[in-house]
């Protein structure tokens, strides 16, 4: 089975989750890409998503799939998302796709949290994978010498504008001992908009694509 077929065994499997009648959070990257086109397999029994970026929206809106805003969902019963690594405590890493700030909008009001990935995400340790934080342009500079402070080796993301505006510094050199600390240190920082360190707010549920299938831990 390749890396693709993994992913696609663990985002179809996150149909289980998925409430009739329900709006289902939807979050961004390859593997929510499979699970958005199984939800098409069942778009008339849901009411639609909320989707954590542009490009996740478009791909839902090409389905037939409803997109609401998320100030109009009090709550979410599901939501389903990808990570860049996750440790055996369901603490994770996102920002990989720069879709991070929504993400965790999304996920903070959602009763369950889906995390769907191939078994090359799984880590003891988070942080061999670049810590992405979301910043205002003009914070920059100030955030990243403050991110050395804290023992990171911060790169500016050429190119990349987030859904939001902001840039991406992605931090390189860390070992995440401490994810709930070190989420709490970065988010405190001026200028920063959001961290992807998911430690405060984790997954409840974890699906793995492995050759054999998918293997679910709730």
């Amino acid at each position: 089975m390749t890396q693709d077929e993994m992913k696609k065994a663990a985002g179809w499997a996150a149909l289980k989750y998925v409430e009739k009648d329900s709006i289902v959070g939807v979050g961004t990257g390859s593997t929510v890409n499979h699970f958005i086109d199984a939800l098409g397999s069942i778009k008339d029994d849901i009411k639609g998503a909320v989707s954590s970026s542009v490009a996740s929206t478009e791909k839902l809106k090409a389905l037939g799939i409803e997109v609401f805003d998320c100030n109009d969902v009090a709550y979410l019963d599901v939501y389903v998302d990808g990570a860049d690594e996750i440790n055996a405590a369901r603490h994770m890493i996102k920002g990989g796709g720069a879709a991070l700030t929504r993400e965790k909008i999304v996920a903070a009001i959602a009763n369950k949290f889906v995390c769907i990935v191939d078994g090359s995400k799984a880590v003891t340790t988070l942080g061999e994978f670049p810590l992405p934080v979301e910043v205002i342009p003009m914070a920059r500079s100030y955030v990243a010498r403050e991110l050395v402070k804290l023992g990171g080796d911060p790169v500016y993301r050429e190119g990349v504008t987030t859904d939001n505006g902001n840039v991406i510094l992605d931090v390189y050199g860390l070992k995440i001992t401490d994810p709930k600390g070190l989420e709490d240190k970065i988010n405190a920082l001026a200028g920063v908009v959001t961290v992807g360190l998911f430690a405060h707010r984790g997954a409840d549920v974890v699906i793995t694509g492995t050759p054999e299938g998918a293997k679910v831990e709730e």
